[in-house]
């Protein structure tokens, strides 16, 4: 009697060690979105282009899951990409890469666009012609990046 009621004694602290060790486990696995969200960069329409390069940068140095990244995106989208998101259907709209190309193409962000303003861009009558060259090469590099569905951060 005395020796089955040790025995369940240990089979009792067995569970409990494990069990604490998967809560620890599962602690470590946790992502706090509510605690990152301020490092998410804000959002302009104007710079859309640079603005995933940007916050990829972000989410990679800090080691964010990728599944997590539409939501914090979505807390910071405004205007046409904050209609973008909300129209995407719910399978969609967690998907990063997805998201990314649909606000991409809403502003006009594909290679035909960058052709369009590397044909159409003129040399302004007060600065100097190396800004113009300046324009045209990250209109022509934007463009071709975009072609091959490569993303760079050009400044």
């Amino acid at each position: 009697m005395r020796e089955r009621l040790e025995m369940e004694k240990l089979k009792i602290e067995m569970v409990k060690e494990e069990s604490s060790n998967t809560k620890v486990q599962s602690k470590s696995d946790y992502f706090d979105a509510a605690k990152n969200i301020r490092l998410v960069p804000k959002f302009c329409e104007k710079t859309v282009d640079k603005y995933f390069p940007q916050f990829e940068k972000i989410a990679n140095n800090l080691k964010w899951p990728k599944p997590y990244w539409t939501t914090m995106l979505q807390s910071v989208f405004e205007g046409k990409a904050a209609e973008i998101y909300s129209a995407l259907p719910s399978e969609k709209s967690s998907d990063y890469d997805t998201v990314k190309q649909e606000i991409l193409k809403a502003y006009e962000l594909v290679p035909e666009a960058y052709r369009q303003k590397f044909r159409s861009y003129k040399k302004l009558i007060r600065k100097p012609m190396w800004n113009l060259l300046g324009k045209k090469k990250i209109y022509l590099i934007n463009g071709l990046l975009q072609r091959k569905q490569i993303t760079i951060l050009i400044t």
